[in-house]
């Protein structure tokens, strides 16, 4: 890919992204779409929330396809996808704590430490902050090959995320459970690449 078509890439994958908190908001003002329903907090959780968790999965995408079509210009699009997903978890967090706890701290502290899917979804929150800070090429040159080992943390964030989501999910499981087969398949991918990689060396 020429650098022309890798920035009209760019520019078509970054307004992908942002479509959906667009369309929310203009969801919320009433100029698209049917209004958010009989509770639109949850509505707005449920939007933010899901399209991180997407964004996510993208972001672990890219290296398998990469590898499926030689195509390593692909690698350029990974650090937007997660700070993305950091940027719409961040949301999700945010729409929970001001729009629906009202920023009622001690509430907070009791669903963060007693309510096992707001723990693992706060627990894979934190473990994408450094992602995120560290996400940048200066700190990529900065940690060298610790800045490899830390962001090995993206995949207990997804194991955590979709924990989160499978979690809260009470009647219908089919949407966390294709989620878990997609995860499944591209963790099952790198480990298969690992392993070729080992062998090829020995």
């Amino acid at each position: 890919m020429s650098r022309l078509q890798i920035r009209a890439a760019k520019l078509v994958v970054f307004s992908a992204c942002l479509a959906p908190i667009v369309l929310l908001a203009l969801r919320i003002s009433g100029l698209y779409g049917s209004d958010l329903g009989p509770n639109p907090v949850q509505e707005v959780l449920h939007v933010v929330g899901k399209t991180g968790l997407n964004t996510l999965l993208l972001t672990l995408a890219v290296s398998p396809l990469r590898r499926l079509t030689h195509v390593n210009a692909l690698i350029k699009f990974r650090r937007m996808l997660g700070l993305f997903s950091f940027f719409y978890v961040t949301v999700h967090f945010c729409v929970y704590a001001i729009l629906d706890l009202r920023l009622a701290w001690d509430t907070l502290y009791v669903d963060i430490t007693e309510r096992p899917y707001i723990t693992v979804g706060m627990a894979a929150l934190t473990l994408m902050i450094p992602l995120a800070v560290t996400s940048t090429t200066g700190w990529q040159r900065r940690l060298k090959r610790r800045w490899v080992t830390l962001h090995l943390l993206v995949y207990p964030a997804a194991v955590l995320g979709l924990l989160h989501f499978f979690w809260q999910t009470k009647i219908d499981i089919l949407e966390p459970t294709i989620y878990a087969v997609v995860l499944a398949v591209l963790l099952g991918e790198r480990l298969w690449h690992r392993v070729r990689v080992a062998r090829r060396r020995q």
